[in-house]
């Protein structure tokens, strides 16, 4: 799996990074950002939780 965060898109709610902070942080701009491109097969339910829980929909992954 691969992710990435729209930062078109992307508020800083902070809502990815609280549920799986392996993988998303907030970055200088106070946005979300992926600190991985290709996620761990032990975090991909993590990431989808993430993405299903981002208001704006930021989150973009591709299976």
């Amino acid at each position: 799996m691969k992710v990435k965060v729209n930062q078109d898109s992307c508020i800083g709610c902070g809502a990815c990074a609280a549920i799986c902070d392996k993988v998303f942080e907030i970055n200088d701009d106070g946005l979300s950002q992926a600190k991985v491109e290709k996620v761990e097969d032990n975090d991909t339910q993590d990431v989808r939780d993430a993405a299903d829980a981002c208001p704006t929909g930021a989150i973009e992954v591709e299976e």
